[in-house]
């Protein structure tokens, strides 16, 4: 049984369930909605989110409507995200497929995104549930602030680990965190359950992102982005970052500058890349990946053994292994 069968075998009723719901909530009499929806629907990849959500829901008991509804809420708000932020940063291309605002136009993306993020409000009410409607409330502003703040950061001319993981926390990891902490409210747990199922999150979203910024320094068609493509963007990951702060090379912080600045020739990119990787830079970024990789099993370690913790741990080795 390959990794993603063994993840989904708990959840597989509950899973399809979920898909039935999400497709109904994005039906529309509006055909240029439709079409952009249609062109969404098509990159819908292995849905990571909903499936860890309900999987920490099975984890506490049997997946319930709100726990439904509550998937289908943060699945539209994560898609909402990125529409706008593939217009934010011009971005023509996500995971192989054009984006939105590439075949559409930029009016269209922001319109689209600004539906879907109305949509899974009304799923986010639907749960019923005052904790579960402010999670995604709050985790709104977080996508939008850590956006912000990665746009402000730009003009900052230090090379700083503690802004990088403030950004991830903001983004990726309050997006798991959000998952599983609403997991566990749609099926009745408390506080001290809710907050074990955020910290496990968020370990998995941190461990999401540092994967996804080391692919930043292959070229890969299957990754659906050309090599270095976030410092085209004006952003230093952590491999960079690291190197930065360990050699002190004025070369390479001149050309990181110029990363931030949008300054930076294709030729500097690719050498800054290389000399990243000459100096540890991807080694450093697996080593922190999977010293959070390891705080996420010993949570993981500290409940009875069940079908669902065997599902967890192959999802956390999933996305530490994925090859996109």
């Amino acid at each position: 049984m390959d990794s993603i069968s063994l993840i989904r075998t708990p959840i597989e009723a509950e899973l399809a369930d979920f898909k039935n719901l999400f497709d109904s909530s994005l039906s529309s009499s509006n055909a240029l909605l439709n079409s952009v929806v249609s062109h969404i629907r098509q990159r819908s990849g292995k849905m990571m989110r909903p499936i860890l959500l309900l999987l920490v829901a099975r984890l506490y008991g049997a997946v319930r409507p709100s726990t439904l509804h509550a998937a289908v809420s943060l699945e539209l708000l994560h898609t909402a995200s990125l529409v706008h932020d593939d217009v934010v940063d011009e971005s023509t291309e996500r995971r192989g497929q054009l984006s939105v605002n590439a075949i559409f136009n930029n009016k269209v993306a922001v319109l689209t995104g600004d539906y879907l993020l109305a949509t899974s409000l009304v799923h986010a009410e639907q749960t019923h549930s005052h904790p579960i409607i402010q999670l995604v409330s709050s985790l709104g502003q977080d996508l939008a602030d850590g956006e912000l703040l990665q746009l402000s950061n730009v003009s900052n001319h230090s090379f700083s680990e503690s802004v990088y993981f403030d950004v991830i926390r903001k983004k990726t990891a309050a997006l798991f965190a959000a998952c599983t902490k609403v997991a566990a409210f749609s099926v009745g747990m408390g506080e001290e359950e809710a907050e074990f199922a955020r910290l496990l999150g968020e370990y998995i979203g941190i461990c999401f992102q540092i994967k996804d910024d080391i692919f930043d320094y292959f070229d890969s068609k299957e990754i659906g982005k050309p090599t270095g493509n976030d410092m085209l963007e004006g952003k230093l990951t952590l491999p960079a970052l690291y190197v930065l702060n360990k050699t002190k090379d004025s070369v390479a912080q001149e050309i990181a500058l110029k990363v931030k600045e949008g300054t930076a020739t294709s030729d500097e990119i690719t050498r800054l890349i290389e000399y990243v990787k000459e100096n540890g830079g991807i080694e450093y970024a697996i080593l922190t990946m999977n010293a959070y990789k390891q705080k996420a099993f010993d949570l993981l370690a500290s409940l009875p053994d069940s079908d669902v913790c065997v599902a967890l741990r192959a999802y956390l080795e999933y996305v530490v292994d994925r090859e996109k």
